[in-house]
């Protein structure tokens, strides 16, 4: 097999901090997470080993401290923790404060503000948690939920791909068009470089191996996205979801991951595929045995 990793993919820089702040914290002592930090098990393993526990709202936080995910939350729920007397840690990413400060100032120049994004994700109940009215839109059919508005402001969860987002924004103009649409791209900058990596990795591979938590919403979207590209496409926790009959001896194989997928984790499923490779190649007496592409450039 020919193995080849997307040019972007696994850790963003917002997780990554997040991480660092938690065990941080930790070596101090018992520490409570507001919500999930990452959507993946191994991160959640890991950090549980540290006395890092999570809970769904700060009422039943075990510890003084608690610390804010990279997905961010409302401000109302930031004063509230802070009026309830805890010792607030903010790890919510630079990117997710953007969109937060981007829906505000919408509503406060008077748009009717809509969230393109998952209704359930933390991220998105972070968003819409400082507004009274407001409309959630994940796909076509959702746009005709908006209310007919002279105003409307447009922002989107920051782990959506982006030629959804422009889409759906198209479909918004159309619906309305006497309205005054205005979009403010949120779709952070890792998640576009993933997405489009996705999509060379995609178009170039037999198939695609996508590593993430079953409930990241940002890898089920690379998938979804490598899919228009590669019909063979398995989306994995771990290496032990990895199945070999998935493979042929002649394919060329993609490896990506979402931005909470820890870097052991891309590594431990290369390992796999590569010693799968190597058992299947058969490699003639005197010739060399044949270079393995793609990761030789990372330290994965």
């Amino acid at each position: 097999m020919n193995i080849q990793t997307a040019k972007h993919m696994g850790l963003c820089f917002g997780v990554r901090d997040a991480i660092k702040l938690a065990e941080t914290s930790a070596k101090s002592g018992p520490t409570t997470i507001l919500g999930p930090l990452a959507h993946n098990p191994a991160i959640q393993k890991r950090l549980l080993d540290q006395r890092i526990g999570f809970v769904e709202r700060h009422e039943e936080a075990f510890t003084r401290e608690l610390i804010i995910t990279a997905h961010g939350v409302s401000n109302r729920t930031r004063e509230a923790a802070q009026q309830a007397g805890f010792d607030i840690k903010d790890a919510t990413c630079p990117l997710v404060h953007f969109a937060h400060r981007s829906l505000l100032q919408l509503v406060e120049e008077g748009y009717y503000p809509v969230i393109i994004g998952k209704a359930d994700h933390i991220e998105v109940r972070g968003l819409t948690g400082d507004l009274d009215t407001f409309t959630v839109v994940l796909s076509e059919s959702d746009i005709l939920n908006i209310p007919q508005k002279d105003r409307i402001g447009v922002v989107s969860q920051t782990t959506q791909p982006i030629d959804k987002v422009r889409l759906l924004v198209a479909g918004i103009r159309e619906r309305f068009p006497e309205s005054d649409v205005q979009f403010k791209d949120t779709v952070c900058h890792p998640t576009k470089q993933r997405q489009s990596a996705a999509v060379s990795l995609g178009k170039s591979s037999d198939v695609v191996v996508v590593i993430g938590g079953k409930t990241s919403n940002n890898t089920r979207q690379l998938s979804d996205t490598i899919s228009h590209y590669c019909t063979r496409v398995y989306q994995i926790e771990s290496v032990t979801d990895l199945k070999p009959n998935w493979f042929k001896e002649t394919d060329t194989v993609g490896v990506t991951a979402g931005t909470s997928t820890p870097d052991e984790t891309i590594r431990t499923v290369i390992r796999q595929l590569e010693a799968w490779s190597a058992e299947w190649s058969v490699v003639p007496q005197g010739k060399s045995s044949p270079v393995m592409a793609g990761s030789a450039d990372r330290d994965y």
